[in-house]
């Protein structure tokens, strides 16, 4: 009855009623022993009501309860619903539209057509990654040994120093790109592809094949693609291993684990009168592998231009100009600096293959007649930006004698140390539709510096003692650069009308899937897309530059020992060269998921490989000094009084090793034992 609906009405709301109660007892309270406010004068006394006053909203009894309508089909599935399940309700989207059914307009199979068309639903896509990395290692490794007790005379090494500078300057030339300012901004990275696209299109132009500097390493080549491995300017059937050429370290190798033995191991050689010198063996090294993927799809579509830029330019200087008295001993192992230039171009397709299970029930694959949309508005953005420096010096000056029993001085042995790894990942869609340009840029420089004039003498008179066995080459520079793409580059086709209707669908939040998409050979056995549109432009950036810098010059003397039965029958060996220098750079990049690429705009496809090598014979003279280190050395390597510790002791100078490290690592910069 009415009169019942009016009591469940009042105990519905009682309690709101009696809320309102209290809160006008706590406002009187409040109110108590204070004057009530004027009235603003403006506010009318008395509420007036408008006698023409018509409401069209009709007062309706109270009805509990909840009447629950199913709504359309809701294509929002994906936030309850395991990612993998997408494939499986476009397949029974399918189905509905073999039954006669409107496939943008429907239900569940089976509940019928939409009342009316529903809007397009939108979802959001995936954003940018950037990643500027910057390794730096700084490592100050000059050491100072007297075996003897005569005057201990420092050295003046900042020659070293400059002449390295002076290398580095010239290697640059050979390194054009190399000077380029770390950036994420779309303006600035496309005036760097404007840049490279000038530079190899003058080179292109001109037929230029060398800087024409008369180094012996001078190499330039220019084309829209490069493929192939090239070693200091020659094509060559594969990629050499570095670890085929490292040298040998002698006792600056790390020692290896002890062989197991059920029986104890004793030693019943000989007394051994010998001095085995270490001075160098340094391992300089920067690692990168960069693996990039951006988005993921087997079909993209560029309404702008599309610019592609590979280029690898190398570049390393050496000067390996030694003076061994003639009292001394060359040894046969000895062979002269190795330096390479490496450089790999590849490119590959990706085998992306449809579906098996989209067919109908004849067989036949099906095609799309619906999707799912997701829209990023503005650019998208995939920069990988790394650099790595390597500045080590290690110029050990050293006066060594035989002892009587065997001895092993280690001052070189160094390790620096910088590695890089990335491997982006994004989202995977079927369809990736950028509204802009698309810029796909990777770029190498490598440069390898290295300075190692060595000087080794002997007293004028030995005593009986034989000469020192010297070893002051076999230093290895290895630049390795490689840039692989994924996507051939004869994916590229004309855009189609069916794309463009898909933009304009986008825009107007149509939900219907343009008809082109079901007779496009693409989308053959897909039963609906998953897709990707950009409203702005893509860019996928991958930039690597290299630096290592060694200074590794060695001033040893070999003097008599004052006790004459050490000098007999004894062996001298010194080893001032055995350093590696190695840059190694490897970049992949996937450019595409599949073999289809559609293309509105203009193809631009730069790319260039330069390598520069250059062998200096640096005549400078070493010279003593008198209270210390130069200035400029002091402040660029080290803060701390550069007065030379005369304080005996004993030390193990090498095995320094820098990680990443922007400070000297070595405590103790001389030594006298």
């Amino acid at each position: 009855m009415y009169d019942d609906k009016i009591s469940e009405m009042i105990a519905h709301f009682i309690g709101l009623f009696e809320t309102e109660t209290d809160e006008a007892r706590m406002r009187q309270k409040f109110l108590d022993g204070r004057s009530t406010p004027d009235k603003d004068p403006a506010l009318q006394t008395e509420e007036t009501q408008d006698r023409d006053f018509d409401s069209r909203l009709a007062l309706q009894d109270y009805a509990p309860g909840v009447n629950y309508h199913a709504p359309y089909y809701d294509w929002n599935y994906l936030g309850y619903r395991p990612a993998g399940d997408f494939n499986d309700a476009l397949d029974r989207l399918h189905a509905g539209h073999a039954l006669g059914l409107s496939a943008p307009r429907m239900h569940h199979p089976g509940v019928g057509p939409f009342p009316q068309e529903q809007e397009l639903v939108i979802h959001g896509g995936p954003g940018s990654i950037i990643a500027h990395t910057a390794q730096v290692n700084l490592l100050q490794d000059d050491d100072y040994l007297n075996m003897t007790d005569g005057v201990n005379i420092p050295r003046d090494t900042t020659f070293v120093t400059a002449r390295m500078m002076e290398f580095y300057d010239k290697a640059e030339g050979y390194v054009p790109f190399s000077g380029f300012t770390r950036t994420d901004e779309y303006a600035k990275l496309q005036d760097i592809a404007k840049d490279v696209h000038d530079y190899v299109d003058n080179a292109r132009e001109n037929d230029i094949a060398s800087l024409n500097t008369g180094a012996e390493v001078d190499f330039v080549l220019a084309a829209q693609q490069i493929n192939g491995v090239y070693i200091n300017g020659t094509l060559s059937a594969e990629a050499p291993d570095v670890n085929d050429f490292m040298p040998e370290r002698g006792i600056a190798k790390p020692a290896e684990e002890p062989e197991k033995s059920d029986v104890s191991l004793e030693s019943d050689s000989a007394h051994i009168n010998s001095v085995d010198i270490a001075a160098s063996a340094n391992i300089v090294a920067n690692i990168t592998t960069l693996t990039n993927t951006g988005v993921m799809a087997p079909v993209m579509a560029v309404m702008g231009d599309y610019h592609q830029i590979d280029a690898i330019t190398q570049a390393f200087v050496y000067s390996d100009r030694d003076e061994i008295d003639s009292a001394l001993t060359t040894s046969e192992n000895h062979s002269a600096t190795a330096a390479y230039n490496i450089a790999t171009f590849e490119r590959g397709a990706y085998e992306y293959s449809t579906n098996p299970s989209a067919v109908d029930e004849h067989g036949d694959l099906v095609f799309p007649t619906a999707w799912r949309v997701s829209v990023v508005d503005g650019d998208v953005c995939f920069v990988n930006w790394l650099e790595q420096y390597q500045f080590i010096s290690d110029n050990d000056t050293m006066t060594i004698t035989t002892t009587g029993s065997e001895v092993s001085v280690l001052t070189g042995g160094n390790a620096a140390i910088n590695l890089f790894s990335f491997l982006g990942m994004s989202t995977q869609f079927d369809l990736i539709i950028v509204g802009g340009n698309l810029l796909d840029m990777s770029i190498i420089s490598q440069i390898a510096v290295l300075y190692d004039n060595d000087w080794v003498r002997a007293a004028a008179d030995l005593g009986g003692t034989n000469g020192a066995v010297v070893q002051s080459g076999n230093n290895l520079i290895w630049n390795q650069a490689s840039i692989h793409n994924i996507g051939s580059n004869d994916r590229f086709e004309a855009m189609p009308d069916h794309i463009g209707k898909a933009v304009d669908a986008i825009n107007e939040r149509d939900p219907n899937l343009p008809d082109g998409f079901a007779t496009d050979p693409t989308f053959a056995g897909y039963a609906g897309l998953n897709v990707l549109y950009i409203t702005g432009n893509l860019f996928d950036v991958n930039i690597i530059k290299q630096v290592s810098i060694l200074g590794d010059s060695d001033d040893v003397t070999q003097a008599i020992s004052k006790v004459l039965e050490n000098n007999h029958d004894a062996t001298v060996t010194i080893d001032t060269g055995s350093n590696a220098i190695v840059n190694i750079a490897q970049i992949v990049d996937y450019d595409s998921f599949g073999s289809t690429t559609y293309l509105a705009g203009n193809l631009y496809s730069d790319a260039i490989l330069i390598q520069g090598g250059i062998i200096e014979h640096d005549t400078s003279q070493p010279t003593p000094v008198g209270s210390g280190l130069a200035n400029e050395v002091i402040a660029f390597l080290h803060d701390d009084n550069p007065a030379v510790d005369d304080t005996d002791g004993v030390i193990n100078a090498g095995h320094d090793l820098s990680w990443s490290s922007a400070h000297p690592v070595d405590v103790m910069q001389s030594v006298v034992a």
